[in-house]
């Protein structure tokens, strides 16, 4: 198998945060998870090594709470990229195996790219591979130098780049896979004598070469999956690069989104075909969303929602970790948490489960059966469950379980008093 190293140890100045920068998220999913995931997504990669330093402990509880095939290694002081890497030597002195090398902080990295640039590594039998980029305009990168035979000579900064150098397109996008038992010494022998004092994990291309290694470079097809975060507005552009991304493997899969510009969607989000995304939506987390279902405009599913085929969640619906099976409606002005819900229910506008209670900080589960109908208005106090057939009449407070085929009311009776506004006035 092969392991990863992923360096989460800055702290992200420009981003002007209390906030580890790997810790801030796109749909509620911190930067370092999407790098993690796509590492693990590959199917080749057993084990991962995040490099921590700025708030160590704050990316350490995420990492240890998520992933249970990563561990947190302190970098301090933190002395560069090369420095960086060069904590995982204990952990990795009998591994021969092949070492991937990558940004915490490039969220948009694909697996399907990993795998291609593991591919590449191995026909080309090379020792050191790194990941490149085509850029038209390559400025502030460092330039990939290669030899007449195609191989890497070097990686250039742009500060130390002659002319000639600086016209060259192909940048370094900071990836790397190596192979471990012979690259390993390399972080044990990299200079600092740089101005800023530090060891550069690009130097290990120069190292190599000194060594007589196989030294390669795997051009990305797709610029944007390099496209690190060093700022809010980079944030908000990967956020909208990422749900672009996500909208467009939708529509290609036969969903109908009706104004992709205002609709963002989770990519761990699955929807079947001939659903339709309405204006205005915002779908977070992980969801399946089944065919023929109608979603919005203005509804917001925040995360653990199933939808079964031929659901319609309407405007100003809010659902969050619940279950909704196929033929059932909620159309509008309503709030489903933790929930159960069967086939054939019809909730009315104004509908609320009533799952959380402030006093003990407990959520509850609401149950409905199958063909259950809910008049407007209604609070559904969990837990509590409504049995098939059952009708809650408009404007209901449920605290008590409803029978099968019961109707449930609890509103006072209508009284209207005959003139009385005459009377008053």
């Amino acid at each position: 198998m092969i392991k990863s190293i992923i360096l989460a140890a800055g702290k992200g100045t420009r981003m002007k945060s209390d906030l580890p920068k790997v810790l801030h998220t796109i749909f509620d999913k911190p930067l370092v998870g999407y790098v993690i995931d796509a590492v693990n997504n590959t199917g080749v990669i057993d084990e991962n090594f995040i490099i921590v330093g700025h708030q160590a402990e704050k990316v350490e509880e995420y990492v240890n709470s998520n992933y249970s095939n990563s561990k947190c290694l302190l970098q301090t002081p933190q002395l560069g990229t090369g420095h960086a890497v060069s904590m995982a030597i204990p952990y990795l002195k009998d591994f021969t195996g092949e070492i991937i090398i990558l940004c915490g902080d490039t969220p948009l990295i694909t697996t399907e790219t990993l795998l291609d640039f593991i591919k590449f590594h191995k026909d080309k039998n090379s020792d050191i591979t790194v990941m490149s980029a085509i850029f038209d305009n390559p400025t502030n990168y460092g330039r990939i130098i290669r030899n007449s035979d195609n191989s890497v000579n070097s990686i250039v900064e742009e500060k130390d780049a002659t002319e000639t150098q600086k016209a060259v397109k192909e940048i370094n996008a900071g990836i790397y896979c190596i192979n471990w038992d012979k690259v390993q010494a390399a972080f044990s022998e990299l200079k600092n004598n740089n101005a800023q004092g530090e060891y550069y994990l690009t130097d290990i291309i120069k190292w190599g070469n000194e060594k007589n290694l196989s030294v390669n470079a795997y051009i990305l097809s797709d610029n944007t999956e390099i496209y690190g975060i060093n700022s809010r507005a980079n944030l908000a552009e990967a956020s909208k690069i990422l749900n672009t991304r996500t909208i467009n493997k939708h529509l290609n899969n036969g969903v109908t989104i009706i104004d992709p510009s205002t609709t963002w969607i989770s990519p761990e989000t699955e929807i079947g075909s001939d659903t339709t995304i309405y204006p205005s939506c915002y779908i977070n987390g992980k969801n399946k969303i089944g065919s023929h279902c109608k979603i919005g405009p203005f509804a917001h599913l925040r995360g653990d929602v199933t939808l079964e085929d031929y659901v319609k969640i309407g405007n100003f619906v809010e659902v969050k970790k619940t279950t909704i099976k196929s033929h059932t409606n909620a159309c509008h002005l309503t709030y489903l948490g933790d929930s159960e819900i069967g086939a054939n229910v019809n909730i009315g506008a104004g509908t609320i489960t009533a799952n959380y209670n402030p006093l003990t900080k407990v959520k509850s589960k609401t149950i409905i059966k199958d063909n259950v109908k809910i008049g407007s208005n209604s609070v559904l106090v969990a837990p509590v469950t409504i049995e098939e057939g059952a009708n809650v009449g408009a404007v209901g407070v449920i605290t008590k379980n409803i029978p099968a085929w019961a109707l449930a009311i609890t509103r006072a009776p209508l009284r209207i008093l005959s003139d009385w506004v005459k009377n008053h006035n």
